[in-house]
């Protein structure tokens, strides 16, 4: 990827009504600018941002695979200080540190209190594709400052021994990597397989190991992303370049996987994951797939194995961030391994090339403000 960058060099004074952010202008266009700093009202927050990440649907949205509009804002992953809370917004304080996931749900509409939050519909018809989410709908994270709607929802308060560091990361690709086994019903000595050990795939598979699978198997092709994904939990760490996939893992399980999921968005990895299965087993579909995907008539047994798919969406929310906070300060899920680079919001035109093109081993990068 290429990107046209341009960088507004002018500094911004403290105080200023505007803010440094990185916009998107189009396809392989986005600058580091000025913009105008939001202000909070009714019901809303405002976070200065300490440490936020690029995410691969930042790429996606950058490459112009997914419709945002000029002039947005993006970035979906934030951890910060309250600088300014709206009416309505009790329990806080400004100056508190809080994590804020990458979906917002308002707790109020029908989604919300059906309990599918990440399909958040905010009373505005969006219910399909997760409402407001950062960077996507409305303006999002990589800014020195950010808006926070429905902010009594979705401010989580981060404890004084946690790092930004340790929690940046549970604001999407560890609640997205851990829903992939949640969503398909992981149980106590589960063989699971996750395909792509990319950083939501890593995170799915701790997840898996969390859930008391007793058999992980990572699949990729990276070797840096192999190791890691042994670090992460994986028993078995499978190069799909050296070795038949789908043979090798019935010759592990017995038979096939009791869960599959498919952490990349391809239909090469959606087929291989429903083709690893036993019958009755469950394809747990976290990939974002950009172009057309089709369902092979074979892997699918001609719809007559039993087998279960389901798709989930990242599950926001500040109880959902606030079990993953718990999760890392018990010390059962360590995400520092994952951020591999750190960068300044200046420098970040240079970061999203680095992690774009996979250079230098990256997993993910820390972005300052």
């Amino acid at each position: 990827m290429t990107l046209v960058a341009e960088r507004t060099n002018q500094p911004v004074a403290r105080g200023s009504d505007t803010m440094r952010a990185t916009v998107f202008h189009g396809p392989n266009d986005i600058r580091v600018e000025a913009v105008p700093r939001p202000h909070a009202g009714v019901g809303e927050a405002v976070v200065r941002v300490t440490t936020t990440t690029i995410c691969g649907t930042d790429i996606h949205i950058v490459k112009g695979e997914y419709p945002v509009r000029p002039g947005l804002v993006i970035g979906h992953e934030p951890v910060g200080v309250i600088d300014e809370l709206g009416p309505g917004v009790t329990g806080y304080e400004v100056g508190q540190r809080v994590l804020v996931g990458a979906i917002t749900p308002c707790g109020q509409c029908r989604a919300c209190l059906s309990g599918n939050l990440s399909q958040c519909g905010h009373g505005d018809g969006f219910e399909a594709l997760g409402g407001w989410r950062f960077g996507n709908t409305i303006d999002g994270a990589q800014a020195e400052y950010l808006l926070v709607p429905s902010a009594q929802a979705n401010l989580t308060l981060i404890p004084d021994n946690v790092t930004d560091e340790q929690v940046v990361l549970l604001s999407d690709i560890a609640s997205t990597g851990f829903s992939g086994p949640e969503s398909g019903g992981v149980k106590i000595g589960d063989a699971v397989v996750v395909f792509a050990q990319g950083p939501i795939g890593l995170c799915a598979t701790a997840g898996a190991k969390l859930m008391g699978a007793s058999l992980v198997i990572g699949v990729d092709s990276d070797p840096v992303r192999l190791e890691m994904s042994k670090r992460m939990g994986a028993d078995v760490a499978l190069d799909f370049t050296q070795v038949d996939v789908v043979a090798e893992v019935k010759r592990l399980t017995g038979g096939g996987a009791d869960v599959t999921v498919e952490a990349l968005g391809t239909q090469g990895t959606f087929e291989n994951a429903l083709r690893c299965l036993r019958p009755g087993g469950t394809l747990s579909s976290l990939g974002v797939y950009s172009g057309k995907l089709e369902m092979p008539y074979d892997a699918f047994a001609a719809g007559l194995g039993g087998h279960r798919i389901v798709t989930t969406l990242c599950p926001g929310g500040k109880e959902r961030m606030r079990r993953l906070i718990a999760t890392v300060e018990s010390g059962r899920f360590d995400p520092l391994p994952l951020i591999t680079h750190r960068f300044a919001l200046d420098d970040i035109v240079e970061a999203y090339d680095l992690f774009s093109n996979r250079r230098d081993g990256v997993l993910k990068v820390a972005i300052r403000p």
